[in-house]
């Protein structure tokens, strides 16, 4: 309006040098902001009330809750044990930020505070080599985080952070990932925060193509690795025909496709056995879809942008973990489905052919080796100090007797601890089938020990309180547990009995085969049974009371000989127990050194070779547990053949003695071998 006043027809007489911007001002000014005006982008209308970063299409947010999965944790026993169960859910991250019970640290030292209750925004500048600090103590957390989770959660749903993503260099394929985040890691790398995922592949070059076809396949992460499924497999089971079942592992949070304890046995997949089993609660989590781009996701989600951990920083397995964003998966998903994902997961076999297998060695023993690194860790001190007490322990005791072996017929011949291992092993050379035969007797009890197991919860009335009470229920465990330790002690000692009986006869002389060591044991068997069942009943009694266990402790001992005095001397009419009794009485720390140290050895063994089978190869655990058989089945009678020869010592320092004393002859119960 101005400039046409003042440049157009009818404006004001103008000098003819003047220029028109001279004398109106005001239309210079309308000039230039329509200049200006033009070279701003035009902006469709509404655009000034949209965020600065795009929202998840409509196809990716339809997508992501069509295949919304369902979670499925361990139940937790009605008190609230956080031991017990599956304590820790899939939270909504936003619960810590601003939280004044949440510390950001810096990279220089893992005690320096740079915020309390630090914001998603603050996290969004990367700070590389950043933590955040949680209230407790991952090397001893007790129930803490549990607790602390439980509250700082209470009034917002479980979630799950999905994302659709595609990789360049595969235009026909894309991702659909789900993230889960949990307070705390509570397995044997107990450690603050814990990033789990899984992922649908699509045979489609976009969300909007995804809708209109099935998945191919399907991956859930498992620690450092995760594991495969076709979409239709009968492992992957599905709600509402597109939503997959999920079952966490108690603690460790690792994704399984089915309810049974697996077996993790490299670096990528963990190192350890992860509790998938028993009764379970369902989770359908919220499904918050986060935008493909990075700069749309920094906007709607800017916590994405941290490039730090998100937990306390600890040295080794012990570290807070890095969020999605660094992970290899976020920007190269299916790379990382056709690298990194395996076929299965093994479970562990629920039967084995000795009562002790290898794989559950391997679980016992990679759980205590966890814990004691867990302490030392906490207390490097005391840990230390103990370690080394019980190293120098071993080299004293290795240092301090005699290996050489002596005779193997000369029973009467004083040994060391050491010949008598050494002594044992000679004779086992010498007569291998004789004792391997008598060790392959674990082989038939382990698999009577599975039949019982299987007739008394499956075929009885018992079978009723199993469904009841549920596989992991305490009586029900230890009902189970003690049928397999009965057989187990029972079978045991019929091997110290039937080598000991066959040492007395190849003394004699007599021909001796395992079947008839096995009868001639058999005859006196209703000793051995009452004498086991009497100091089995007394020791369950005496160890139910804390101050009575060192009474069951030295009678252990006491008694540690019954089955040899039965194999070498039989039915005297005196007591196997009261016969043990008087072979160790004075004797009581030599004894218990010798039954702990060569049986604990042996019983140690076949577990042990199988766990670094199941380490170091690839093999079924099936085959493990049959080399785990095999080394039990030779190291047992070894221990039963030094036990003997320990026996025959202390019977011929008992002899020595009542000689010295004017009596001749062995005492009462006693025989003489040729």
């Amino acid at each position: 309006m101005h400039l046409r006043r003042c440049i157009g027809s009818g404006g004001m007489a103008r000098h003819p040098r003047q220029r028109w911007w001279t004398t109106c001002p005001v239309a210079a000014a309308a000039l230039l902001l329509c200049v200006l005006v033009a070279l701003i982008p035009a902006t469709p209308a509404g655009a000034q009330d949209a965020p600065a970063g795009a929202a998840p299409s409509a196809a990716e947010v339809t997508l992501a809750q069509r295949y919304a999965p369902v979670v499925r944790l361990q139940e937790r026993p009605v008190d609230g044990r956080c031991s017990e169960g599956e304590p820790y859910e899939p939270v909504d991250v936003s619960i810590l930020f601003d939280n004044e019970e949440v510390a950001l640290r810096g990279p220089w030292d893992r005690t320096n505070v740079v915020q309390i209750g630090p914001s998603a925004e603050r996290l969004s500048r990367g700070l590389w080599g950043y933590h955040l600090d949680f209230p407790g103590d991952p090397l001893d957390p007790g129930c803490g985080y549990a607790e602390w989770a439980e509250r700082i959660s209470a009034g917002t749903p479980p979630t799950v952070y999905a994302r659709v993503v595609s990789e360049p260099g595969f235009p026909d394929r894309i991702a659909l990932q789900y993230w889960f985040y949990y307070v705390f890691n509570d397995w044997n790398n107990n450690h603050e925060g814990d990033w789990e995922m899984i992922q649908i592949v699509f045979p489609a070059g976009s969300a909007q193509e995804a809708l209109g076809v099935s998945p191919e396949q399907v991956g859930y992460s498992q620690h450092s690795s995760a594991e495969r499924a076709e979409w239709g497999d009968d492992k992957l089971e599905l709600v509402d025909g597109t939503r997959p079942v999920v079952h966490p592992a108690a603690g460790s949070h690792a994704n399984f496709y089915g309810e049974r304890i697996y077996l993790m046995r490299s670096e990528a997949e963990g190192m350890g056995c992860d509790d998938a089993g028993g009764d379970h609660r369902e989770l359908r989590p919220a499904i918050d879809v986060i935008p493909t781009a990075r700069a749309d996701y920094l906007v709607t989600h800017p916590w994405l942008g941290f490039d730090g951990r998100w937990g306390e920083q600890q040295s080794g397995v012990f570290n807070g973990p890095t969020g999605p964003n660094e992970k290899f998966q976020w920007t190269q998903p299916i790379s990382w489905s056709m690298e990194s994902w395996r076929d299965r997961s093994f479970s562990v076999p629920s039967g084995g052919l000795t009562g002790t297998r290898a794989t559950d060695f391997f679980c016992g023993s990679v759980a205590a080796g966890s814990e004691l690194l867990r302490r030392a860790k906490a207390n490097p001190g005391p840990v230390g100090l103990l370690l080394a007490a019980l190293v120098v322990l071993l080299v004293w005791s290795i240092r301090r007797t005699r290996w050489q072996p002596t005779g193997t017929r000369d029973l009467e011949a004083p040994r060391a601890w050491g010949q008598q291992v050494s002594t044992a092993t000679l004779l086992m050379r010498e007569r291998p089938r004789l004792f391997l035969g008598i060790g392959l007797l674990f082989i038939p009890l382990g698999l009577l020990i599975t039949f019982l197991q299987f007739v008394l919860f499956q075929l009885t009335a018992l079978e009723t309180l199993l469904e009841e009470a549920g596989g992991d229920n305490a009586v029900v465990g230890s009902l189970a547990l003690s049928i397999g330790l009965f057989f187990a002690i029972l079978g045991l000692a019929l091997v110290q009995a039937a080598v000991a009986r066959a040492v007395r006869e190849l003394v004699a002389g007599r021909p001796v085969t395992p079947l008839g060591a096995y009868r001639s044991v058999l005859g006196d068997g209703r000793v051995l049974v009452r004498a086991l069942a009497i100091a089995v009943v007394l020791q369950v009694a005496l160890q139910f009371s804390l101050v009575l266990l060192p009474v069951a402790i030295y009678l252990l001992v006491r008694w540690s000989l019954l089955a040899v005095v039965v194999g070498a001397e039989g039915d005297t009419g005196v007591s196997p127990l009261r016969r043990s009794a008087q072979l160790t009485r004075g004797d009581w720390l030599r004894v218990a050194v010798m039954v702990v140290g060569v049986t604990g050895a042996a019983l140690f063994l076949g577990p042990a070779v199988g766990t670094l089978a199941l380490i170091l190869t690839d093999a079924a655990f099936g085959v493990v547990n049959l080399v785990a058989a095999a080394v039990y089945v030779a190291a047992v009678p070894v221990a039963a053949l030094a036990l003997t020869y320990l026996y025959h010592d202390l019977r011929a320092e008992e002899q020595a003695a009542a000689s010295e004393a004017g009596h001749e002859g062995a005492p009462a119960g006693a025989i003489t071998t040729g």
